[in-house]
């Protein structure tokens, strides 16, 4: 699938060197022999931290570049880069709602996820239509699609729901009415299809400083310790897109 003229490279898996630290950790005994290559140390975590990287001249000249995000576990360990590929033409014009591709890259620049983002019109323009409901294909290595994250009509309320690679929804999530991030965090509850409370996304509130100069987001993103890692990369993806949905501020 190509986004804005780019899209994960083709070809089986490939072999991957995980960074030492990620090696070295214990092997759980939920561990599956058909983990994604490259998301095994998902299985000993539950909880990734995500940090928007700015450059300088983008916090000097409100110039908007190519958004990058560093991706960390608990102990702030660095595990990945998210970096994003779109074009110039379609930030300037398309901005928020821009098609692009994040390329996931670990320290050893193996590619373990491609989250690709379509283009969709503004709300506004269709309100229910699926061409202003935004969602995010997660792929792993080789193009391999592992689920999707697909926003959910509602005329106040955030809503999105998590699928699997055959499109079963397989968690909600529910934002909160106000999604401002003004003196306080917001926070994005994680459901089961029962309704059950299981995890959290939550964009924190970086100071006055921070929201108003740099305009760079920072997540948490909570989850149980015995979800499917490919359900894990995907509320990684989940967090993104709220960033790009929600956050997403070009006049800051």
């Amino acid at each position: 699938m190509t986004v804005g003229g780019y899209a994960p490279p083709p070809g089986p898996y490939g072999q991957f060197q995980m960074p030492q630290f990620m090696a070295e950790a214990p092997q759980s005994s939920n561990a599956s022999p058909s983990c994604p290559p490259g998301l095994e140390y998902l299985h000993q975590i539950d909880q990734l931290i995500i940090k928007q990287k700015k450059e300088l001249v983008e916090v000097v000249f409100n110039f908007h570049m190519r958004n990058k995000y560093e991706i960390r576990n608990s102990l702030g360990q660095h595990l990945w880069t998210a970096k994003e590929q779109s074009d110039c033409c379609a930030r300037l014009c398309f901005r928020k709602y821009r098609p692009l591709t994040l390329s996931v890259k670990d320290p050893l620049e193996n590619n373990p996820l491609f989250l690709i983002r379509p283009f969709r019109l503004p709300m506004g323009l269709c309100c229910w239509c699926n061409l202003c409901l935004a969602e995010m294909e997660v792929q792993g290595h080789g193009g391999i699609v592992l689920g999707f994250v697909r926003q959910l009509w509602h005329p106040f309320l955030p809503r999105f729901t998590v699928q699997t690679q055959d499109g079963q929804d397989a968690l909600f999530i529910h934002g909160p009415f106000c999604v401002c991030s003004c003196g306080s965090d917001v926070k994005f509850k994680v459901l089961d299809v029962s309704g059950n409370s299981i995890g959290l996304i939550c964009k924190r509130w970086g100071g006055c400083c921070k929201e108003w100069i740099t305009a760079a987001d920072n997540f948490t993103v909570q989850f149980p310790m015995d979800l499917d890692v490919k359900l894990k990369a995907s509320l990684l993806a989940a967090a993104l897109l709220l960033d790009y949905i929600h956050f997403e501020n070009v006049d800051k």
